[in-house]
């Protein structure tokens, strides 16, 4: 079917008069064919899709494996020292991370080796970008540490103290004691952190099957939900939770973590209850720390231009605590609180808990979506910038396998990490091998020095996890300009971050998605509907309230609605055109309808009275135009309430001698009109490729019938 300018043109040449008119009818479009067959459709995919060649093969292996397409093509000269380099300094950077983040996920430090340790070797493989780093990330931590507090709780590990370290020195004996025969008793008095790293691993298994499926369905997409401004918000909102809780630590209480919603109120509300048991060699230590971490990290990104490393101050500082802490006997002088025990090399491997994955499956959504999310947009982000490509639903691929094959080696949810991206780009890295030479520093670390770190406070972790906040919190000195770019983006952060702070995270997630959809539905709802006016000499139509020395033309409004049309801002677009061209037409034949009434009543009364004449006057008082022209340019689509409410429009307007004109609709609008029959009411509701030469046709078309009334 072939479409017209005037979808009820013919293809005659007008004469005479009708030239004027007939001239914008010229205009031939012959849509393209479309193969709406769902069957071919299916059958196509399953081909392409089903079909198993050796070069396709050889596509999806080298597809799945990027590692096996850009290892080949290292170029050693040029790339290895910079890998090296940045793998360095990004491992030296990270161990101390690793430690910290794992007080935070609720585990032993050495979990967070682990962790770091597989992330980065498992990304070499899989992973597209050549710049992100991946390992430990703070407030997948939080998030992690949160269900892993409510699970000890649900096991019964809740327990004070005193009678927990009872029943750890119970467990340990009992397991250097039993028998071989008897496992089911062992595994029944697995202690507390073995238990914790076994919920840590069962949620961090799930997150990385939901990611999976994510890059294998190619549902991507549900990113585009997590705005720049949402997850800004949430995570400045959840680095107050971060903050809060590792205050206690700083001060060297001894309190249970809470978790729910309030968390933060609660924590902090437990906190000043029991200030007066602070103890003050790690408040000391505490306070020495953050005197030496904040002015160096300061000068490190003062002076980053400058200086070809930052430099590694977390892993002095924590050198010199563990020095002064194990020479200075400050656990057994003062009772601070240490990491402990931190053993060599690696646990055996081993599953997940089936049975808690009821537990946590609903748990691991929120991190499965914002580990890929944060990971995605990184590495386009940096591809972008150094002009390469990456493939997203890989990233998905590569971070879920980041989760899923750790989490058999006690290990928890992990993700790219901006800081430490930028440290690993701005150190010359250049391809993903720098993510190996990071995991043989951390493997040195495993290895041979971890065993040394037993007397580092864990006030010296907290301080180094706050310290690392800095960028999340400073997002408030950026609140200025966001609000003068976008205030629906600064009202979405602020939302964003107070419910993830005060509320909950996951919580705060949740109510961040749901408030910038409704900022969207809200502004489709109201949307910007000015009239518009002719700029001299051009065939250009611009909003008469946005610029001034515009020209209208006589008899004719044109009225642009900035948004799709559709049932939620129906109503919208009727009162604003009303309001707009100040005519209801359901008013106007409402009154005349009544003038009718009263004008035949009059009649009957008195058949040659003077109110008569007055209603007469009345009813065939003139309007002020007699065309609009709706310029569609800004609706992206219809719906069948969008299509009726034109039809019902132009149905009105008609019924009062004014026509409407659409002007500039896209290929999905016409076709959505073809479609709900709105051209089969009558030859007046004409169709135009622009404004002005709809407006050139209302012009020629009045012309012509005031030259056929004269006549």
């Amino acid at each position: 079917m072939a479409e017209f300018n005037d979808v009820h043109s013919g293809t005659e040449m007008p004469e005479g008069d009708d030239a004027k008119c007939g001239f914008h009818n010229r205009m031939f479009l012959e849509p393209q064919e479309k193969k709406r067959s769902m069957k071919a459709l299916v059958v196509k995919q399953a081909k392409k899709n089903c079909s198993c060649t050796p070069a396709k093969i050889k596509d999806y292996v080298f597809s799945f494996f990027p590692v096996l397409q850009w290892l080949p093509k290292y170029k050693l000269r040029e790339y290895l020292l910079g890998d090296i380099m940045s793998g360095v300094i990004v491992g030296v950077l990270l161990v101390p991370q690793s430690i910290a983040y794992s007080l935070l996920a609720g585990q032993e430090p050495i979990y967070g080796l682990y962790t770091s340790f597989f992330a980065a070797i498992i990304y070499f493989i899989f992973g597209t970008s050549r710049h992100i780093s991946v390992g430990i990330f703070g407030v997948l931590c939080l998030m992690v540490g949160q269900v892993v507090d409510r699970e000890l709780q649900r096991a019964g590990y809740d327990l004070e103290p005193d009678a927990l370290s009872v029943l750890t020195d119970t467990a340990a004996y009992v397991n250097t004691t039993i028998s071989p025969v008897n496992r089911t008793s062992q595994e029944l008095l697995c202690d507390k952190s073995c238990y914790a790293i076994t919920v840590g691993a069962t949620i961090t298994f799930i997150a990385g099957v939901y990611q999976v499926a994510m890059g294998f369905f190619q549902v991507g997409f549900v990113s585009v939900y997590l705005s720049d401004s949402l997850l800004s918000g949430f995570v400045t909102g959840a680095s107050f939770t971060i903050l809060t809780s590792q205050a206690k630590y700083l001060l060297g209480l001894d309190i249970a973590r809470s978790s729910g919603i309030g968390s933060v109120i609660a924590t902090w509300i437990n906190i000043f209850r029991n200030i007066h048991k602070t103890n003050i060699c790690d408040l000391i230590t505490s306070f020495l720390c953050f005197l030496v971490l904040i002015p160096t990290k300061e000068l490190n990104e003062h002076f980053k231009s400058r200086l070809k490393a930052p430099i590694p101050v977390e892993l002095v500082v924590i050198v010199a605590a563990t020095l002064a802490s194990h020479f200075g006997k400050l656990r057994e002088t003062y009772g601070s609180s240490v990491a402990g025990h931190i053993p060599t090399g690696f646990l055996p491997p081993s599953p997940p808990d089936w049975n808690l994955i009821p537990n946590v499956a609903l748990d691991a959504i929120p991190i499965a979506i914002i580990g890929f999310a944060i990971t995605v947009s990184l590495s386009e982000m940096f591809a972008k910038k150094h002009g390469y490509s990456v493939k997203a639903n890989q990233e998905m691929y590569a971070i879920g396998f980041c989760n899923i094959i750790p989490s058999f080696f006690h290990c928890f949810t992990t993700s790219a990490a901006l800081a430490k991206t930028l440290v690993k780009e701005s150190t010359g890295c250049r391809t993903q091998m720098s993510g190996v030479v990071t995991g043989l520093v951390i493997l040195l670390v495993l290895l041979v020095i971890a065993p040394l770190f037993y007397s580092l406070q864990k006030c010296v972790l907290a301080v180094i996890t706050i310290v690392n906040l800095r960028g999340a919190l400073r997002k408030f000195k950026d609140l200025p300009k966001m609000w003068y770019l976008s205030r629906v983006d600064t009202v979405i952060w602020i939302v964003t971050m107070a419910a993830s702070a005060l509320i909950s995270t996951e919580i705060g997630l949740l109510v961040g998605v749901c408030f910038s959809m409704l900022c969207v539905i809200f502004r489709t709802q109201r949307p910007e509907a000015p009239l518009l006016g002719w700029v001299a000499e051009s065939e250009t139509y611009e909003s008469l309230s946005a610029y001034k020395n515009l020209q209208t033309k006589p008899g004719i409004v044109v009225f642009r609605f900035e948004a799709p049309l559709y049932y939620i801002n129906k109503e919208c677009f009727k009162s604003t055109l009303y309001k707009q061209t100040g005519v209801n037409p359901v008013g106007v034949k409402t009154a005349k309808k009544k003038a009718a009434k009263r004008m035949l009543r009059e009649k009957e009364v008195d058949s040659g009275g003077n109110k008569t004449s007055i209603s007469m006057d009345f009813v065939s008082e003139p309007l002020k135009f007699h065309t609009i022209v709706i310029d569609c340019c800004a609706v992206q689509f219809l719906d069948t309430a969008g299509i009726c409410t034109l039809k019902e429009v132009c149905r009105d307007y008609r019924e009062i001698d004014v026509q409407v004109l659409l002007a500039q609709c896209n290929p999905s609008v016409r076709s959505s009109l073809i479609r709900g029959e709105f051209f089969k009411e009558g030859e007046d509701h004409l169709l135009f490729h622009s404004v002005h030469q709809a407006v050139d046709f209302a012009l020629g078309s009045q012309g012509h019938s005031g030259t056929s009334a004269s006549k």
